[in-house]
């Protein structure tokens, strides 16, 4: 039994939620999103509550029953209130530029790195972080996770883009004898 998927989901009072057959579309006040569930799972809307229930009984809907919970949670949190990240550079010369659409970063190679900002996220950048924000909570992470990508922090000197609330394990460099 899914514990996440269990319990009613509760729309608040500034968000309106359409079901067109598997299609669900969550409006508020910060945007709209829309997203299609398969039909394993039974999503059930009763006036401002939403029940989910699997269709049968096999192990593939049970795992999902908990999943689009989460999905249908996340979609409602992301129209109210939207989701941000925050990325730290840290490194002598590197830095990040916002020209319109674009990013640009330098990041120690020999060129320098330009990332086109999907048009649902708002990108902010001051001095050397980045704040990325937007109601899809799986569009916020993944942009954030491919602009980290480009420089992983390394152990030792810790350069590199990290999370705001991420903690780098320093190592300890060589020793003289």
């Amino acid at each position: 039994m899914s514990r996440i998927g269990k319990k009613p989901i509760i729309i608040p009072e500034n968000t309106e939620l359409k079901q067109d057959g598997a299609t669900i579309t969550v409006k508020g006040l910060k945007g709209e999103l829309t997203r299609t569930f398969r039909s394993e799972v039974a999503v059930k809307v009763d006036g401002n509550t939403i029940n989910l229930e699997p269709a049968n009984n096999s192990k593939f809907a049970r795992s999902l029953w908990g999943t689009y919970g989460s999905h249908l949670q996340n979609m409602i949190d992301g129209v109210n209130k939207p989701f941000e990240k925050k990325l730290i550079i840290t490194g002598v010369g590197y830095r990040a530029e916002i020209t319109g659409n674009k990013i640009t970063l330098t990041l120690g190679y020999s060129h320098k790195i330009e990332v086109e900002v999907p048009t649902s996220l708002t990108v902010t950048i001051e001095k050397n972080k980045i704040t990325i924000v937007g109601v899809d909570k799986e569009e916020v992470g993944q942009f954030a996770a491919k602009i980290r990508s480009y420089r992983t922090p390394e152990p030792y000197k810790g350069k590199g883009i990290r999370y705001d609330d991420e903690i780098i394990k320093r190592k300890e460099g060589k020793k003289t004898v």
